[in-house]
């Protein structure tokens, strides 16, 4: 299973955005977009989602198995 920030990195590298670009274009400030990537473990979700919609995913509530 990939981790979030290993996701994002991918991605941003395979569209071929620097992690400015991508703060920029997601509404989101540099720091940001570098804790992400860098699995910060307090992130605003909100935020998170700015970003990952712009890959057309957003992070919620998942069932675990018990």
């Amino acid at each position: 299973m990939t981790n979030l920030s290993v996701f994002l990195k991918e991605k941003r590298k395979s569209v071929g955005l620097t992690q400015e670009e991508l703060a920029a274009k997601a509404g989101v400030g540099l720091r940001f977009v570098r804790d992400l990537e860098q699995g910060k473990k307090t992130l605003r979700l909100d935020k998170v989602n700015q970003v990952l919609v712009l890959f057309g995913k957003q992070v919620g509530v998942v069932e675990l198995d018990s």
